[in-house]
């Protein structure tokens, strides 16, 4: 008995209970495609479902389903499935006519195993379509907040998390800070970058070096941010490294940069870890372009500004000392400062007439050469642009180590910058 009762296969209590607890579908839907996916299959037995009647309940994790025919004369049944023989019918009620409607309840088990399994099947494919259509708009409304996961997997290209709900998410490797560290079970915060849904797979892209995952820390921490007081203008980031953030308040009795900062620091303190210590400038945003370039070069101090606005082009004069401080280590000052303002900016020195043969330190040309050249040159005891070009060509080369067309690019920056 056991071995034929497990030739007919899983039984259809079983089928419909695998589907009862369906998450982040509601009951309304479910019952609507539990019943599509139970005509799918009668259709596909009896070539119409139009004459049956069927009956979900998932909160008691039952169904029926009630097929009715026209009640004819014996000899005359045309069509089995939509009439029945005064006969058949009167055994089903003794007092039933030609002409009267019969209703009989179907036991869906009797079509056979090959019908169960299609049953399966096809609520299997449904439930997932439905389930895929769910995430990809709960999560299309999240693009651009924050959300916190759990590490499930590491790969060399992303790392996989899993939400409360049991769903995957996807951290890119160009989507990490590089010195972040991932381990299986611990919680991760990232912004939602992006859903793709290619073929009704949606796949989730979550970031930890976008722009917006720093702003919406900043929302989250200062509440001044969040009550609407003090508005975010603008976020550069290098991930892990620097950041500058433009803050305007709408309210005269508020400091923005006070506001966001906090008492020696402690508003941006635990962003600042969250961000792999992350250096956070945050300055005053202006709607005048000259002074928001001015504050976005800060350390630096300005001695004047040229803006051509209609190329979003700045050039900017500063005296030789404050030179290394606008461009900062590896250039990392001046590129947030045009990230920020959304503005090409190119530093020029202030040299006096009597200072016109002033060395100047290989240091203040990183914004023009990389920073691995210029240690490398320095690494041979040369650290001014002057001691560079008296020195031999040959010797650059073999001594810094450096390729040939790498030697002619520096020489020429140094030439330009004293012929100007």
């Amino acid at each position: 008995m056991a071995a034929r009762k497990e030739e007919k296969g899983p039984s259809m209590i079983e089928t419909f209970q695998e589907f009862k607890e369906t998450k982040n579908i509601d009951r309304t839907t479910l019952v609507s495609v539990l019943e599509e996916s139970f005509r799918n299959v009668i259709a596909k037995i009896f070539g119409s479902d139009a004459n049956f009647d069927v009956i979900v309940n998932p909160d008691k994790g039952d169904f029926e389903i009630h097929r009715n025919r026209i009640v004819v004369a014996d000899g005359e049944v045309k069509d089995e499935n939509k009439e029945i023989s005064l006969t058949d019918a009167q055994k089903i009620e003794p007092d039933y006519e030609i002409g009267e409607e019969v209703s009989e309840e179907v036991n869906f088990s009797k079509f056979g195993r090959r019908a169960i399994l299609n049953l399966r099947q096809t609520l299997a494919s449904k439930i997932l379509e439905l389930e895929h259509d769910s995430l990809y708009n709960k999560y299309k409304d999240k693009v651009g907040t924050v959300v916190s996961a759990e590490v499930y997997q590491m790969w060399k290209r992303e790392v996989l998390l899993i939400d409360d709900e049991g769903n995957e998410l996807h951290l890119p490797k160009s989507e990490q800070i590089s010195r972040d560290t991932y381990h299986k079970g611990e919680t991760v915060k990232a912004v939602v970058l992006r859903v793709d849904n290619e073929n009704n797979n949606p796949r989730i892209i979550l970031s930890r070096t976008s722009p917006k995952f720093l702003e919406r820390l900043l929302e989250a921490e200062v509440p001044e941010i969040n009550d609407g007081l003090i508005s975010i203008r603008g976020v550069a980031r290098m991930p892990g490294d620097r950041a500058k953030v433009a803050v305007e308040s709408y309210d005269d009795r508020i400091d923005p940069v006070g506001a966001c900062v906090g008492v020696k620091g402690s508003r941006v303190a635990g962003i600042v870890r969250e961000l792999c210590n992350e250096n956070i400038d945050v300055i005053n945003y202006s709607s005048n372009i000259q002074l928001y370039i001015q504050r976005a070069l800060a350390p630096a101090n300005v001695t004047s500004i040229s803006v051509d606005q209609e190329n979003h082009k700045a050039e900017v004069y500063l005296q030789p000392d404050q030179v290394s401080l606008a461009i900062g280590r590896s250039g990392m000052n001046i590129k947030l400062a045009s990230m920020l303002t959304e503005y090409t900016i190119d530093v020029f020195r202030v040299v006096s007439e009597g200072e016109a043969d002033e060395d100047i330190y290989l240091d203040e040309f990183s914004d023009e050469i990389d920073q691995w050249v210029i240690d490398s040159i320095k690494g041979i005891g040369l650290d001014t642009a002057k001691a560079v070009l008296n020195a031999p060509r040959d010797m650059l080369i073999e001594k810094a180590d450096l390729e040939e067309e790498t030697v002619d690019q520096v020489l020429r920056v140094l030439r330009t910058e004293f012929e100007q």
